[in-house]
């Protein structure tokens, strides 16, 4: 087992430099870069640009040299780091993601933990109860929330509860604690925000995964193993957790890898939609204005997330289901 995981720690790092490559060489297929599109776009408005700032931080940044070598000088600044200059902002990186890097982390992890406690428990129902009424309401209710697009959802709450109750559920926070430091009535304000995001975003997810658990669920349960343990007559809970529902989890728990991810690029239209101050519009702001170093910023996080999520439903599944473990051990 031990082999096992230090061959898969050695397995990410080639992963990740070849991400960064693929990454990097996208966001310069565009032609012209950030200066370029800068350029054009105050020449369209009758306006000037300040061509010497502009060929002094082409030069500083290393825009003048070749290709390889700027990948490098990115490449060895992140590993330090330093994930480079937005030059949208006009400040570092590290500088404009600040808090929404954070609240990003904050709705990412609430959508997981609501994807998870709502999926779980309705999917295990609907498998035990097949044909039920309660069966046929749950799947009527996954089938609209798997066919309904994340950013309609989101506005049509954001138009019904303007209407309706006169209130703006936009953002994450009351409009006067943005751009202000954390205190017990900013916190609270984001505790009374975050459900209906976090609800928007999650609702697709949680409909596949019911489906997913109660397909996986019902085909264990007509295994020979389960019909004999009932025969023996085995508690029907103790039947259930025993075998059959750690193995159907075994999807679950493989979904991790893509399911980080998923949620933060997921959202970034949901967050426009609604406001929300997290990476999401940024992120599609960066590659409209081929803001190179914030844009592969972002990308290189999200292969982060990949990859490490994919390392921790791997040593999830070898702790779930035995017949990982053995097979990992006989690999070591």
């Amino acid at each position: 087992m031990l082999g096992y995981l230090v061959r898969r720690i050695l397995v990410m790092i080639p992963t990740l430099i070849a991400i960064s490559i693929v990454i990097f060489t996208i966001i310069n297929l565009p032609p012209g870069d950030y200066f370029s599109t800068y350029i054009a776009e105050l020449q369209s408005q009758g306006e000037h640009a300040n061509l010497a700032k502009i060929a002094f931080l082409r030069a500083e940044y290393g825009f003048d040299q070749p290709l390889w070598r700027q990948y490098l000088v990115w490449a060895f600044g992140m590993l330090h780091g330093n994930m480079g200059y937005s030059f949208a902002y006009d400040m570092p990186v590290t500088q404009v993601v600040g808090d929404r890097l954070f609240m990003t982390f904050l709705v990412s992890f609430t959508t997981i933990l609501f994807t998870y406690a709502v999926a779980f428990p309705i999917g295990v129902y609907s498998a035990t109860h097949q044909y039920s009424l309660g069966d046929y309401l749950l799947t009527f209710v996954g089938f609209i929330g798997l066919a309904t697009p994340s950013f309609l959802l989101a506005l049509v709450l954001v138009y019904a509860t303007h209407v309706y109750f006169g209130i703006s559920i936009g953002g994450l926070m009351d409009p006067h604690y943005m751009g202000q430091p954390w205190t017990w009535g900013k916190l609270a304000s984001v505790a009374a925000h975050i459900w209906v995001p976090v609800v928007v975003i999650g609702a697709a997810g949680t409909a596949a995964m019911i489906r997913r658990l109660r397909a996986n669920l019902l085909d264990e349960l007509q295994k020979q193993y389960v019909v004999t343990a009932r025969a023996k007559g085995l508690h029907p809970l103790k039947t259930l957790f025993k075998y059959p529902l750690r193995m159907a989890l075994n999807p679950f728990i493989s979904d991790i890898g893509s399911l980080l991810p998923q949620v933060i690029s997921g959202a970034a239209i949901v967050s426009v939609v609604m406001s929300l101050p997290t990476t999401g519009p940024m992120l599609l702001d960066a590659l409209r204005s081929q803001d190179m170093y914030l844009a592969g910023s972002f990308l290189m996080f999200m292969a982060f997330l990949t990859v490490i999520g994919v390392f921790l439903s791997d040593l999830a599944l070898a702790a779930l289901d035995p017949r990982i473990r053995l097979q990992a051990g006989r690999q070591g």
